[in-house]
């Protein structure tokens, strides 16, 4: 989230708080900060992986998937979908230590 939005964000929790916004306009608010989620090729998957020196077993464990899903992955067999997805963008994003 970049900072602009961070203390748009805040102020918006604020103003909730105190009873100024209501909650469908603070839902909207919260909508906006979430991770942005876009696919993944299987290249950028084995170099998110490499880039935190992790073997596909262990990459797999922080991801809460199989090896053989990752193997996938990064072969181009399969793509990473729903939940797997989104914790491979807040990774990239955020870092490894985010997920662990």
């Amino acid at each position: 989230m970049s900072d602009i939005l961070k203390v748009v964000h805040d102020t918006a929790k604020g103003l909730h708080q105190s009873e100024a916004i209501d909650k469908i306009t603070m839902r909207k608010f919260d909508a906006l900060c979430l991770t942005t989620i876009h696919e993944f090729t299987a290249e950028q998957v084995k170099n998110l992986r490499l880039k935190y020196k992790l073997s596909q077993p262990v990459f797999a464990q922080y991801l809460n998937v199989s090896d053989k899903l990752v193997k996938k992955w990064e072969q181009g067999e399969s793509k990473p979908r729903g939940a797997a997805l989104k914790i491979l963008s807040i990774v990239e994003k955020k870092g490894l230590d985010v997920i662990a």
